[in-house]
């Protein structure tokens, strides 16, 4: 897949350049702010070396080295029990001891695939690849609260991821058949004489159309045409029940006929709203949070002329005037993911267990695998509140003295750690375990020199940081209201 990613990309860069316009490609290398705002913008923080590597690219060579190196299947080994479906049928032949053990199990399975997608957001060769998982993921909301089961949800990941940077008709196809995706939308009860609307309101208002873009008419109509999309009760696969789907004539969007799930879809794709609603929330993720309609428009064009390849519309982004523009920098909030990944990252921060750090992105506001409702997380503005903003203050205070506070542990305390429960004993231990070393950070950075540069999104005063010096330096400049920017 990757050497196949490799081959595509220049000819893909090519039809945007004719596409789009010599404007749109800048011949100028990107030099190292250029660079740090396309790598914070598609990565989680970039390191100096990779700023120094993308810096004497010119754009359209730093977005096609970005696009050939995407993956689509992650490098963490999942956990084990994730090939097994636990059938809702033998749930029901528990006792109720043997319930509570299993609801528990169910939780700690949760933390576990939560755990599981940290770590590879952590250690990922390609951390575009894991934006646009997680962007697909807030697109197409699922969550473990109403669908019960880590094994279906960890199939939706692998789906997602696998289709990140693909063609989005594919993967709207097969998240809409998604057994997670069947069950989060009640389209597993979806049947002839009693259709369920959920799916079909949200595929039009939330994955395609948008607002304003069908009828009420229309989502009657398209939900009696997903009838019998349900699951296999004993594997949790995907399952067509030709008794319960309605054949009789339907009429969506204008079509009229014996209209089956995959032909509403169709239609979908056919609109250029769903193009353009697509492109729209790509712009807000990586460019700013109001996108300009002409552009958008131009943009979406290409995206449905070339079959809808996500790859066309993402390098249409990221090589744009637009992205580079000075008034759209700095003006995006770090999500709690960009936030935490990114400092681990960036900082090259130690730990043995992950666990902590899928924690505070729950307190933060992006439990993983669980967004709030089918809108997903709604990002910007909300991403900041007087307890997330001092929760987000007072990990990296911690995380820049763990050194000092690790010196000051003693025997008695870590006796103590072990008198703990199982659990609370983990975090505590994972939690005692981040390392890091502000000296030798900043030697791998290549000193204290410019370093604010590469930390904020926007300039600072020179004499905010004056005089301060190792990891003084560093905690000040974290500390500054710029760094939940990017």
């Amino acid at each position: 897949m990757r050497g196949s990613a490799l081959r595509s990309a220049p000819l893909l860069l090519l039809f945007l350049a004719v596409a789009f316009g010599a404007a749109s490609v800048s011949g100028a290398p990107l030099g190292p702010e250029g660079a740090r705002h396309l790598l914070n913008r598609t990565g989680f923080d970039a390191h100096t070396a990779e700023i120094a590597l993308f810096a004497k690219l010119e754009r359209k060579d730093a977005v096609e080295r970005l696009l050939s190196g995407v993956r689509t299947r992650a490098a963490t080994p999942p956990p084990s029990w994730t090939t097994e479906f636990i059938s809702p049928r033998k749930v029901r032949t528990l006792s109720d001891m043997e319930r509570k053990a299993f609801q528990r199990e169910q939780v700690e399975r949760a933390v576990e695939l939560k755990n599981w997608w940290t770590k590879e957001m952590l250690t990922t060769a390609s951390p575009l690849t894991e934006r646009m998982t997680l962007f697909w993921h807030n697109h197409f909301t699922s969550s473990l609260q109403k669908v019960r089961s880590g094994s279906l949800m960890y199939r939706q990941n692998v789906l997602l991821r696998e289709h990140a940077l693909g063609n989005f008709g594919k993967m709207l196809v097969e998240v809409s058949k998604d057994p997670a995706m069947l069950v989060y939308l009640d389209s597993a009860t979806n049947r002839r004489g009693q259709p369920n609307e959920n799916f079909a309101r949200e595929v039009m208002e939330l994955f395609t159309l948008g607002e304003g873009g069908y009828s009420e008419q229309d989502i009657r109509e398209a939900a009696r045409a997903f009838t019998g999309w349900s699951i296999d009760l004993e594997t949790g696969e995907f399952l067509k029940r030709p008794f319960a789907h309605d054949a009789g004539t339907k009429t969506v969007l204008g079509r009229s006929g014996n209209l089956d799930g995959d032909d509403v879809l169709g239609l979908l794709l056919a609109r250029p709203e769903t193009a353009e609603l697509v492109v729209t929330k790509l712009w807000k993720e990586f460019v700013s949070p109001s996108p300009e309609p002409r552009e958008v428009k131009r943009i979406a064009s290409a995206f449905r002329q070339s079959g809808y390849d996500i790859r066309t519309a993402v390098a249409a982004l990221l090589v744009s005037d637009a992205f580079y523009a000075p008034e759209n920098r700095g003006t995006l909030i770090k999500s709690p993911v960009d936030f935490v990944i990114g400092t681990m990252r960036q900082f090259d921060v130690g730990y043995s267990d992950p666990l902590p750090l899928t924690l505070l992105l729950r307190t933060l506001g992006q439990d993983l695998f669980a967004p709030p409702n089918v809108k997903g997380w709604p990002g910007g503005d909300a991403w900041i509140n007087s307890t997330t903003l001092l929760a987000r203050k007072q990990f990296v205070e911690r995380l820049f003295r763990v050194d000092e506070n690790r010196m000051q542990l003693d025997e008695a305390r870590m006796k103590g750690i072990e008198r703990l429960g199982e659990g609370r004993a983990r975090l505590a231990r994972a939690s005692l375990d981040i390392r890091f070393s502000g000296t030798e950070w900043l030697r791998k950075a290549g000193g204290e020199g410019g370093l604010s540069q590469v930390l904020l999104a926007l300039p600072v005063a020179p004499e905010s940081t004056a005089d301060i010096r190792g990891v003084d330096l560093i905690r000040r400049i974290t500390a500054d209201p710029a760094y939940q920017l990017k």
